[in-house]
């Protein structure tokens, strides 16, 4: 009885240290685990694909970030504060922006605790503040000027001609450009609104889209955009709707496609989007789906189209342009043949065994 009871209680005690044991990490995971739109957004694969967004800066127009966040450790580079012209703090007066950020390159924090962005091997920029266009264009110029390949606007900034020239300049120089369609369900909100920006709506976890999402003719792209887990500054976390994380979520999501092709131009990037996405709604382009809705493995693993040929020799009628290979050789100044390499290397190797024999036969006698 007493043997029995001995192992009884050593298995009543390994069940509590294996339950204690398991809770810290439970606990560390919470807000890992609240990420559900990793599941059908397939991002682990994405992430795979797409090397995590390695060596792309997304410029996060916004409150700032919190860089000392847990989840954002190494995953910044120096920004930018417009009205004190000089580089950004650790500060987020939002704190919208560190969500933000965190959506787009999070790393999360220990063994699988915090949030992972959607391209967690980028790198942000934070831009502040967004409260004056011209400001917000200044900051977009100086995003660009310092190596941003992508610029996330999750804001609503009532603007005229100064902001719009700012954006077509950007887009001129190759970055990707993604704002907020805005939340109320009315018109998409500028900057969101200008040509060349993606303006991204959102959908719920049935992929229907958002009471509150924005429509028009503006609609680019929907995500995911509703119970959203968030970073705040100070290591805190909360739970948010809304077209601003949708739009981080695509920002990521350029990242990704940016990283997987370094050469595609920004164009290429914003039509693979676009023409991946998986179609909602009515039938084709719809003012609250716009293209439809974003299925970033699709964009990083659709076969890219040939680009157009644009050589002398196909654009002259009267001339047949050459056929490539060994039997052309009429313009080929890059050395000898193949064959005479081999021919000569064969010759020498033969001429040195020959002469070593001849040595040896000397020595011998």
């Amino acid at each position: 009885m007493i043997r029995a009871a001995r192992r009884v209680a050593a298995a009543l005690l390994a069940s509590l240290l294996a339950v204690l044991a398991a809770g810290v990490p439970a606990r560390a995971d919470v807000w890992r685990d609240r990420q559900w739109y990793f599941g059908p957004m397939r991002l682990a694969k994405a992430q795979q694909l797409g090397r995590g967004g390695a060596g792309v800066v997304v410029a996060v127009v916004d409150t700032g970030v919190d860089t000392r966040h847990r989840d954002l450790r190494g995953a910044t580079v120096p920004g930018w504060i417009v009205t004190r012209d000089e580089p950004s703090d650790d500060v987020d007066t939002g704190p919208h922006g560190t969500g933000m950020a965190a959506l787009i390159a999070g790393r999360g924090h220990g063994r699988g605790g915090g949030l992972l962005g959607v391209a967690p091997r980028s790198r942000v920029m934070p831009i502040r503040p967004v409260n004056d266009d011209l400001l917000v264009s200044n900051g977009i110029r100086w995003a660009v000027g310092h190596g941003a390949k992508v610029i996330n606007m999750s804001f609503d900034l009532t603007s005229d001609q100064v902001l719009a020239d700012a954006l077509a300049e950007a887009y001129a120089k190759d970055v990707v450009l993604v704002g907020a369609a805005g939340n109320g369900g009315g018109k998409v909100v500028e900057p969101a609104a200008f040509p060349n920006v993606l303006a991204v709506g959102s959908v719920d976890r049935d992929n229907r889209i958002a009471s509150f999402s924005n429509r028009g003719p503006q609609v680019d792209l929907v995500t995911y955009g509703v119970s959203i887990p968030v970073a705040r500054p100070g290591n805190r976390y909360d739970v948010t709707n809304g077209t601003s994380v949708s739009s981080a979520l695509v920002a990521g999501a350029a990242a990704l496609v940016r990283a997987r092709y370094p050469d595609m131009r920004a164009a290429e990037v914003v039509d693979r989007l676009l023409s991946t996405a998986v179609d909602r709604g009515p039938k084709g382009r719809d003012d609250r789906y716009g293209a439809g809705q974003l299925d970033v493995l699709a964009a990083l693993t659709a076969p890219r189209a040939k680009p157009a040929t644009t050589s002398p020799a196909s654009s002259a009628p009267t001339t047949r342009a050459v056929p490539a290979g060994p039997a052309s050789t009429k313009d080929d100044d890059h050395g000898l043949p193949p064959l005479l390499i081999v021919a000569v290397g064969v010759l020498l190797l033969v001429a040195g065994m020959a002469a070593f024999m001849v040595l040896r036969a000397r020595r011998s006698s």
